[in-house]
């Protein structure tokens, strides 16, 4: 009988969190064969773009392939999106537009995601923390759908296309330690810069973030896929741009290792997990 094909399955909302957040883990992990899929609930479509959109018809269409360009190079086995739009940072108008992802039902959205669970059978799945990594809306919605969908998707009188039910053996939460974040609040104090307006756009507020600590269950050791996740990062170059210099130091820390909390099995491990598959 074969061994079973480890698959790692992460679920976020726009091209460029893929690489961004858990680049290194995924460049990590598909080196060493596992298989790994990213379903995409959005195109990124009121992302940063440039005048002339490179050529491309549309924002959504250009940072579709700016995702495929790091797909390849990370080594995602499939991208899977789920054709919704981007909804945007909070309080903007592209809130209200009707196919805007934070809009949606969350029981809609999970049970999408529930049949792709079923469909491709991962062990591991990884999905923002509970804000949402700094609070964007479409984050909490991935957050929210995935927890649900876990769900859904092992319950077997559940009926999605047809597909038999799948637990995966764990769920994660891609996070990170809120200790460097309050330093680069003090800092940004002490040369007179507001950490309530953070980013190319001022519209990030760190200090809400930081108010938010999750535990660390898991951390990936990524050095050895540091230029690997670089590479990607500049398939991203509408998005890399626009990053401020802060965001560029936060950036580089976490290319050392990529943090994650547990969240299922609900149990904390007895120790920092040096593998997201340990256990199975």
């Amino acid at each position: 009988m074969q061994p079973e094909t480890l698959k790692l399955l992460f679920i976020f909302a726009h091209p460029d969190d893929e690489t961004f957040g858990t680049g290194g883990t995924i460049a990590y992990y598909a080196r060493r064969g596992v298989e790994v899929h990213y379903i995409c609930a959005t195109r990124g479509e009121v992302g940063e773009a440039p005048p002339d959109l490179r050529g491309y018809k549309s924002v959504g269409e250009m940072r579709e392939a700016e995702l495929k360009c790091a797909a390849d190079i990370l080594g995602i086995h499939a991208i899977h999106f789920l054709n919704y739009r981007d909804s945007g940072m909070p309080g903007s108008t592209d809130n209200t537009n009707p196919n805007a992802f934070a809009a949606q039902p969350t029981e809609l959205i999970a049970r999408q995601i529930a049949s792709l669970i079923r469909e491709i059978r991962p062990q591991v799945i990884v999905t923002f923390d509970p804000i949402g990594g700094y609070l964007h809306p479409d984050h909490i919605a991935a957050h929210n759908a995935t927890l649900r969908a876990y769900e859904i998707a092992a319950d077997e009188k559940e009926n999605l296309d047809g597909r038999a039910a799948h637990r995966a053996h764990k769920l994660y939460y891609s996070t990170f330690s809120r200790r460097f974040l309050r330093a680069v609040i003090r800092a940004m104090r002490l040369i007179g810069r507001d950490p309530r307006k953070f980013g190319t756009n001022n519209d990030i507020d760190i200090t809400k973030i930081a108010e938010h600590d999750f535990p660390i269950h898991a951390r990936v050791p990524v050095n050895s896929v540091a230029a690997i996740k670089q590479e990607a990062f500049k398939c991203h170059a509408s998005q890399v741009g626009g990053m401020g210099r802060g965001a560029r130091v936060l950036q580089r820390f976490l290319d050392r290792n990529e943090t994650f909390m547990r969240a299922l099995p609900a149990e904390p491990p007895a120790r920092v997990e040096k593998d997201l598959f340990e256990g199975i």
